[in-house]
């Protein structure tokens, strides 16, 4: 088997993800759904590691027998564009390939909040794109990008791992900054990008101390920084931005973030009752009200707050998640399962 045609049949299918591992046939992710490809053969060691060999770059092959993970892009000319992870598992290899298509949508056409565009074009401050892996913060990001580029005239800096999206420069100029092959580390490149003249960065993943508190010092000094974390919702979010740092620090963490936060978008994907997936988002906003919560440690007050301040564009998960099962796309149980407090979505229901 030749893995550009496992990736083209994974397209045809409409899969989000392609997985290769010992000892199994092929398995595709549609709608959130692992689905083996029964009609194929077994996959052997000796499989994955051609496989491998075909998409992989002797560079690339090296970092991986050194560090024994990797992360990487790979492009089907005609296709779409995949990011590639590698790791061991019993002594064998497996791969993992999330489709990352072409063509850019825009927040219109995936139904993402309208409160998005106004967010891009701020002229400073933090925001958090938060979720799952694979809940599409990624795709949110660029749809975001997407309309900066046609809606501004700004000088943006990237850096992410690996580069998903790929775009030209329309009223934007844009540099977008792959982990490896072109910076070292995410904290040193949101340093260095304050000194190349951005008026916008973008970190594709906020994951420790260093990079966290670049990002912070940076929206400050008064640029617009979006990131994204692995957490579920608003609270969460804001608390791991804090607990991150030791605790002689954190009072003034949690001051200056108070400052610089402009928004959490936080999503998870749901299936669809007639196929497919959608995506629901809770949405905190940084009112006075918020931003004296994460002073006065009260973060477990802003989902109290978001509830109330849905005509200033808020909404919690719980009530995004009610409004999909009202209008009759998603099914209770599913919802069910992805709300933080069950009790309180069957009353909103």
């Amino acid at each position: 088997m030749e893995v550009n045609e496992l990736l083209k049949t994974m397209v045809n299918r409409g899969a989000s993800d392609l997985h290769l591992t010992v000892p199994s046939p092929p398995v595709l992710r549609i709608d959130g759904r692992l689905i083996p490809q029964e009609d194929m053969p077994l996959l052997e060691a000796h499989d994955i590691e051609a496989f491998l060999g075909q998409v992989a770059t002797q560079e690339q092959r090296a970092t991986f027998d050194r560090e024994w993970e990797l992360d990487f892009a790979y492009s089907v000319p005609g296709l779409a564009r995949f990011r590639v992870n590698v790791l061991r598992q019993r002594g064998c290899l497996s791969l993992a390939f999330r489709f990352v298509p072409f063509y850019v949508p825009s927040i219109d056409e995936w139904g993402l909040p309208l409160i998005l565009k106004e967010l891009i074009l701020r002229p400073r401050g933090l925001i958090l794109v938060t979720g799952p892996s694979g809940s599409g913060k990624s795709t949110t990001l660029a749809a975001m990008l997407r309309h900066l580029n046609e809606n501004a005239t700004k000088s943006v800096i990237t850096i992410e791992d690996p580069i998903e999206f790929t775009f030209r420069n329309k009223k934007c100029l844009i540099r977008q900054r792959d982990l490896g092959d072109d910076t070292k580390s995410f904290s040193a490149a949101v340093i260095h990008a304050l000194r190349h003249d951005a008026d916008v960065i973008i970190i594709g993943e906020m994951r420790d101390l260093a990079t966290i508190g670049a990002a912070i010092m940076a929206a400050e000094t008064g640029h617009l920084v979006l990131g994204t974390l692995h957490t579920i919702d608003a609270p969460q979010s804001i608390d791991r931005m804090i607990d991150v740092f030791p605790p002689g620090q954190q009072q003034q963490v949690r001051l200056q973030l108070s400052q610089v936060i402009e928004a959490v978008i936080s999503q998870t994907l749901l299936s669809l009752i007639e196929g497919g997936q959608v995506a629901a988002f809770e949405i905190m906003l940084a009112s006075h009200t918020i931003r004296k919560y994460i002073r006065d440690e009260k973060v477990f007050e802003i989902p109290v707050t978001m509830e109330v301040s849905t005509p200033e564009g808020m909404q919690t998960l719980d009530q995004a998640l009610a409004d999909l099962v009202k209008s009759g796309v998603v099914a209770p149980e599913e919802a069910m399962i992805k709300s933080r407090d069950p009790a309180k979505l069957q009353r909103l229901g």
